[in-house]
C-alpha cells in the first residue's frame, strides 16, 4: 500500500478470487463457471450496427433487457436492477440501505465476499453459526431486527432454505432489508423472487454467471419492490451510471431470449453432480448435499489440503479453503462429463497414491 491510501484500509484484506489458470493445460473446476458454451444467438448477437454503435454510450436505464427480465421472471420493469456483475448489487445495496448505528447478519461459513464489502463500508456484521452439518438454521435469522443477506444456495456448501423459510425470515424482520442471493438457484433450489411481490423488504441477487455461461459477460441483476430497485438506482447514478456497456447488454438480451438452452444445460448439469456425488462416496468422501454447481466434499483420511495440491499438481484445480471449520472439504465446481470423468481419474490416482 502507498503512504496516501486512507487509514482505514491500512492492512485491509481484499476478496480473493478463485486461481485462474486459462491456458487450457488445466481442468478448471474451482470458480463454478459454466462448462457449456454460450447458446447460438447469443454467440452471433452481435451485428455490424451494434459494432460501429460502440461510440455512443450504452442506454443507462437498460430498457430493453429490463423488459426482457421483467417478461421471464413475471414481475414489471420497475422491479429490475441491472448492474455489473450480482457483486455490484451487494455493493450497492451496503451504502443504500446500512446505516451506521445497524449491522448485517450473514452465515458464518458462506461467500466470503461478504465480509470484504461489509468492511469496505465500515459495516459491522453479525456472523451466525451454521450447524455442525453446516446447513443454516433458519430460526437464527427469525426476528432478528437487523439487516440480513443469504445466499441460497449457500456457497461453499451448496445447501438451500426453502421458499416458506426464506418467507418467514422476511415477514419476522420487516423494518429491515433481507437479500437473497440466488446465484445456484436454478440448479435446484427455490427462487423466491415470487414474494417480491409481497414483501417490500425482500430484494433478490442473480448473475448471469453461473447458468447462463456468462461469467466474463459480467451481467447480474436484482429484482425488488419498485422503491429498493430505485434506492439502488440512486446509488447507482451516483457512482457509474453506464454501468453495463453496449456489448454485454446486447449479448445479455440474446441470453434471455435463449433461456430454454441454458435451463437444458442446468439439468444435464444437476444429472453430472449428481454422477459425480455417487462416484465420490464410493471413494470414501462426504458430500454435503448441494443444490448448486459444484459439491463440497471431505475424504474419510485425507486432508482437504492434500487433496487440492496432488489435483494441481495432476492439473485439475478445485477450491480449497483455509478457514479452519472447512479446512477438510473441497469445493468442486460441476463441468462436463467428459471433465469430471478426468477429475475422477486423477483423483483415483490421489487416493491410490494416499492409501
Amino acid at each position: 500500500m502507498s503512504r496516501f491510501i486512507k487509514n482505514r484500509y491500512h492492512g485491509f484484506a481484499s476478496y480473493t478470487p478463485g486461481e485462474q489458470r486459462n491456458d487450457g493445460t488445466y481442468i478448471k473446476l474451482n470458480t463454478n463457471e459454466s462448462p457449456y458454451p454460450p447458446a447460438p444467438e447469443v454467440q452471433n448477437a452481435l451485428s455490424q450496427a451494434d459494432l460501429e454503435a460502440m461510440r455512443l454510450y450504452p442506454d443507462p436505464t437498460g430498457k430493453v433487457l429490463k423488459d426482457k427480465l421483467a417478461a421471464l421472471y413475471n414481475v414489471q420493469p420497475e422491479n429490475i436492477f441491472l448492474s455489473n456483475g450480482s457483486d455490484d448489487i451487494l455493493n450497492f445495496a451496503m451504502m443504500a440501505f446500512v446505516d451506521e448505528d445497524e449491522q448485517i447478519a450473514f452465515p458464518e461459513i458462506t461467500y466470503s465476499f461478504y465480509e470484504v464489502i461489509a468492511a469496505l463500508h465500515d459495516v459491522r456484521v453479525n456472523r451466525i453459526a451454521v450447524k455442525d452439518d453446516l446447513m443454516i438454521d433458519p430460526a437464527d435469522y427469525y426476528s432478528l431486527n437487523q439487516n440480513i443477506v443469504i445466499p441460497n444456495p449457500n456457497a461453499p456448501t451448496g445447501t438451500a432454505l426453502s421458499a416458506d423459510e426464506i418467507e418467514m425470515i422476511v415477514h419476522t424482520n420487516p423494518d429491515h432489508v433481507v437479500l437473497i442471493d440466488e446465484a445456484y438457484v436454478d440448479f435446484g433450489a427455490e427462487s423466491v423472487i415470487p414474494l417480491t411481490k409481497v414483501y417490500d423488504n425482500l430484494l433478490v441477487a442473480h448473475t448471469f454467471s453461473k447458468y447462463a455461461s456468462f461469467a466474463g459477460g459480467r451481467l447480474g441483476f436484482a429484482v425488488g419492490s419498485a422503491g429498493l430497485i430505485q434506492d439502488l438506482m440512486t446509488i447507482q447514478y451516483s457512482t457509474n451510471p453506464y454501468n453495463i456497456n453496449r456489448m454485454t447488454m446486447r449479448l445479455a438480451e440474446a441470453t434471455v431470449d435463449a433461456d430454454t438452452y441454458y435451463r437444458a444445460n442446468a439439468e444435464r448439469i444437476k444429472k453430472t453432480r449428481a454422477r459425480t456425488v455417487a462416484a465420490l462416496e464410493t471413494m470414501d468422501f462426504s458430500v454435503i448435499p448441494s443444490m448448486a454447481n459444484f459439491v463440497f466434499a471431505k475424504h474419510a483420511c485425507i486432508s482437504g489440503k492434500t487433496i487440492y495440491e496432488q489435483m494441481l499438481k495432476r492439473f485439475v484445480l478445485i477450491r480449497h479453503f483455509d478457514n479452519p471449520k472447512i479446512t477438510d472439504y473441497n469445493r468442486i465446481s460441476i463441468g462436463s462429463d467428459e471433465q469430471m470423468d478426468f477429475f475422477l481419474e486423477r483423483l483415483t490416482e490421489v487416493l491410490n497414491a494416499y492409501s
